[in-house]
């Protein structure tokens, strides 16, 4: 991590996150409780191979349902080594990508809340896995990640101390960290 110091004059901190927004929202949640409950949705299609397609719209929550401006698309494939074609990240690496995401977002919104002004953030993720478990080589063998590593450059006009907290925050809040380090009940149906 780097920090940038304080500079002597006070400036207006602009992380580009509207904390006020997010303040208000926890305030009426708390008066709401039951508006908290959020139903996130994904719809995935096969294409070909490995490779698949999955689409990201309306989702619950505030209770009722919910739109965005677009939907959006996010495929997946697994590369040539695994005999398919390489089209598009594997799942696995769209979950790094997520876990990253989720971070670097609150990262974002603690520096606003806290009053430091950010000036780059960047993540660095890496994980191990063992594929002889998914491959049904040694069924002793974990399908997942083994271990992840996440690494933050940060620079802002912070103390080091400050940074680590604000990333130690953002952990906290992390609903992708959450998912990624608890376990999580799934429940799969087929029609």
């Amino acid at each position: 991590m780097t920090t940038t110091s304080k500079s002597s004059t006070a400036t207006k901190v602009d992380n580009g996150v509207d904390v006020n927004a997010l303040l208000g929202a926890r305030e009426a949640l708390e008066k709401m409780p039951e508006a908290a409950q959020f139903k996130w949705r994904a719809s995935c299609e096969w294409l070909n191979g490995t490779h698949s397609r999955s689409t990201i719209g309306k989702f619950f929550g505030l209770g009722e349902e919910q739109s965005r401006d677009k939907s959006f698309a996010v495929e997946a494939d697994h590369p040539k080594v695994f005999a398919s074609e390489d089209h598009a990240p594997t799942p696995v690496e769209l979950v790094l990508s997520g876990l990253a995401s989720c971070l670097t977002a609150g990262v974002a919104a603690v520096a606003q809340r806290r009053g430091i002004q950010l000036h780059s953030v960047k993540a660095s993720l890496e994980a191990d896995m063992d594929i002889q478990g998914i491959l049904g080589v040694d069924d002793e063998v974990r399908n997942g990640f083994g271990a992840i590593r996440v690494h933050f450059d940060i620079r802002a006009d912070a103390s080091q101390d400050d940074i680590k907290a604000l990333v130690a925050q953002s952990q906290k809040r992390s609903a992708v960290f959450d998912i990624v380090t608890n376990p999580t009940n799934v429940f799969v149906s087929v029609n």
